[in-house]
């Protein structure tokens, strides 16, 4: 049986923000592995500057490259559309029973849970880790989910506060600056590589 948690995402693009995340997630809640899920496309918003589905796919396997303890699938990419926590959790179920599920959000999509699609299932299919930047107050929306979920598993993880955003990175590409130190090496190759973002 294997500890796995699923972080979900547009990674548009992943930056060290994303990659410090699930390397938190991972130590604190002893996953043995975290794969990156970078969504199709979103449910509510445009991607700005978005190079499509695949390139991201791509950023995020440059992002993670080199290290064992993380991965990228492309369940969402594959699947197309609209992307809906629930239907990945049933998917990876159904190809990978022996799993244990655990589903990273960030604090702010944590806030919206009660809204996302069939909210208690989703708690029934996996623990629920809510990652906040310190300084957040990562316990009080853990403990609300908890209280408004009763019998569910949701935990929280506090994270080194890094203040980069695929905002942040986009505008820089945009403007000729430079993305070194905000991005994984790999992930800024293939950017310049390819023209992404200018």
């Amino acid at each position: 049986m294997s500890s796995v948690g699923l972080l979900g995402g547009s990674f548009n693009p992943p930056h060290l923000g994303h990659l410090i995340c699930a390397q938190e997630a991972s130590e604190q809640l002893k996953l043995d592995r975290v794969i990156f899920v970078p969504l199709h496309t979103p449910t509510n918003y445009q991607l700005p500057a978005d190079p499509g589905p695949q390139a991201r796919l791509t950023l995020c396997e440059a992002a993670v490259n080199g290290n064992s303890r993380l991965a990228v699938s492309a369940i969402e990419v594959e699947r197309g559309g609209t992307t809906y926590s629930i239907d990945t959790l049933r998917s990876w179920r159904d190809t990978n029973p022996g799993d244990e599920l655990t589903l990273i959000v960030g604090n702010d999509v944590a806030a919206e849970f009660s809204s996302w699609r069939e909210p208690a299932e989703v708690l029934e299919l996996a623990r629920l880790a809510v990652v906040s930047r310190e300084g957040e107050s990562e316990m009080l929306q853990a403990e609300e989910l908890s209280a408004g979920y009763p019998g569910s598993d949701v935990t929280a993880v506090t994270m080194t506060r890094v203040d980069i955003s695929s905002t942040l990175v986009r505008e820089r590409i945009a403007a000729g600056r430079s993305i070194e130190y905000l991005v994984a090496s790999g992930v800024a190759s293939v950017i310049e590589s390819e023209g992404w973002y200018r």
